[in-house]
Parts: structure tokens; C-alpha cells; sequence
């Protein structure tokens, strides 16, 4: 973590993971967070909603609260992610 929860003002956190080859970051959802991932290097797909999106050095994703979401990396190198979440109300 680069930024704990509490440190900015409606920021949860602020972070850098690294996904070697096949790892996955399990399906799950947040309700009063928008969470958003940066891919650093490497490559990947993120399954929002049951809709996979492509990911690669330079994508950016958001994803809003209520939205099931999942990472994982399909590639043969580790897969960068610089991703931040804001407190945001529910949805519904």
C-alpha cells in the first residue's frame, strides 16, 4: 500500500500489485467503493460484470460500486497494477 485508508479524505487506498503469470485477484465487489486500475506492464483480463476486458501496459479500468469485478493475469510476465478505490455511495 501506498496510501492507507483514512489518510486521504475518501480515498480507501492506494496501491501497487504484481500478478505473476496465471494469478488471479478472486471474483468479489464492493458497495461504497469505485475502485480504479492502471496496468503498469504486462497483460491480462478484468471481468466486469461477467464482461471481459482486455488489459495491457497503459489500460485504465474503473470500476463502480455494486460491479462483481476480477483480475488475472494471461501472461508469460508479471502484470503490473497501480489501482486506487474512493468511497462512493451505493448504487442502487
Amino acid at each position: 500500500m501506498l496510501v492507507l485508508n483514512g489518510e486521504i479524505s475518501h480515498v480507501t487506498n492506494f496501491s501497487q500489485a504484481v500478478f505473476p503469470p496465471g494469478e488471479v485477484a478472486e471474483s468479489h465487489m464492493h458497495v461504497k467503493m469505485t475502485e480504479v486500475f492502471f496496468i503498469e506492464s504486462g497483460q491480462g483480463v478484468i471481468t466486469v460484470n461477467e464482461k471481459d476486458i482486455t488489459l495491457k501496459t497503459g489500460t485504465c479500468v474503473v470500476v463502480e460500486p455494486d460491479e462483481k469485478h476480477e483480475l488475472k493475469n494471461t501472461g508469460s510476465t508479471d502484470m503490473v497494477v497501480l489501482y486506487f478505490g474512493i468511497k462512493t455511495q451505493p448504487k442502487n
